[in-house]
């Protein structure tokens, strides 16, 4: 079994592609209007619109209602990606800490209220933890 994607699901696609693509800084993958993927090496991000849920059954996904999931992003320098996130994003929720299990991470919601997380490995353990994994 491979992980294929995370979708979320929001009732204004252009504006959260447009977000996520400065965010991750990759274009998106537009098949349709209502449908869009971000792909990186290591995973994909696709965005639907309510409108797709209804191919799943009615009241499936709700756009801007999650508040138990976090996207995680691994960059090389959590300081450096604060610093040029900074004014794209609206809700800080916490600027870069070090984590207990090693990881600097800073987390921020995206204009629907997802939360997401991105982290460094900086000390040994962390780092050893994800030598060999995709960045």
């Amino acid at each position: 079994m491979n992980f294929a994607s995370v979708r979320i699901i929001t009732d204004d696609v252009d504006r959260l592609v447009g977000f996520y693509e400065k965010v991750m800084e990759v274009s998106a993958e537009r098949p349709a209007p209502v449908f869009a993927e971000l792909v990186l090496p290591s995973c994909t991000l696709a965005i639907g619109h309510v409108q797709t849920t209804q191919l799943f059954g009615a009241g499936s996904a709700i756009g801007a209602h999650n508040r138990t999931v976090i996207l995680e992003f691994r960059v090389d320098d959590v300081e450096a990606e604060y610093v040029r996130l900074k004014p794209l994003v609206d809700h800080w929720v916490m600027e870069p800490t070090l984590m207990p299990w090693g990881n600097r991470s800073m987390l921020f919601r995206d204009p629907d209220g997802n939360l997401l997380n991105l982290f460094e490995p900086v000390t040994e353990d962390a780092i050893e933890r994800f030598r060999g994994r995709p960045s």
